[in-house]
């Protein structure tokens, strides 16, 4: 593997340059890269078109970061080139921290980014409002963590269809009837996103909606 230029280089005396700088620092960063080094970035969102020619490839972990000490290893990273060796370069380097790299072509990475958006921080959205509903009955936050662990090891394991447990996905509208009563009640401000994941919940068990 060839030399790594370090932060804060102008990539002078390297092969390769990644750019860990937010969107849209991106292009003014490349920029500012000598000729020579082949230059990637970690966004997500950031389409190679519209960062060439300076930038030829992307690498992105799908991995939550809030600090450092992040281990990367067997996490999925999506990957993107503007040729055969820019792609090849993104796949060595996730390879070389033991990630797990997969295509994403231009057209396809701000539905992906989306999706991760969904997964991760959506998550921690929907679970910060079960963690005020609970609080409000007494329960605290350490009470939800075996109960959300275990449904994404089930949506890992089967799917979401078939991972989906709980009234909806038993028919029970009396439960949850009285639920959408409590969160009225108790958190009346997420009364309408209650109700569109109630909506959503039906469909994907299978239910009208």
């Amino acid at each position: 593997m060839a030399p790594i230029g370090g932060r804060g280089s102008d990539g002078a005396d390297a092969d390769i340059v990644l750019l860990a700088v937010p969107d849209a620092q991106i292009r003014d960063a490349a920029s500012a890269i000598a000729p020579g080094p082949l230059v990637g970035h970690l966004s997500g969102i950031t389409l190679l078109a519209d960062v060439q020619p300076r930038v030829a490839f992307a690498l992105h972990p799908l991995l939550t970061v809030t600090g450092p000490g992040a281990s990367f290893a067997g996490v999925f990273a999506a990957i993107a080139g503007a040729n055969e060796t820019a792609l090849n370069t993104a796949r060595a380097l996730a390879e070389l921290l033991d990630m797990r790299p997969f295509e994403v072509a231009d057209e396809d990475r701000t539905a992906y980014h989306a999706a991760a958006s969904i997964a991760s921080n959506f998550l921690v959205t929907l679970e910060g409002v079960a963690e005020q509903l609970a609080a409000s009955a007494g329960v605290p936050r350490a009470a939800l963590v075996p109960l959300a662990a275990a449904a994404l090891r089930n949506f890992e394991a089967l799917g979401a269809r078939d991972a989906l447990t709980g009234p909806i996905s038993r028919g029970d509208e009396a439960t949850v009837a009285r639920q959408r009563e409590a969160v009225a009640e108790r958190l009346p401000d997420q009364l309408g996103l209650f109700d569109a994941l109630v909506t959503h919940t039906r469909k994907l068990s299978g239910g009208t909606s």
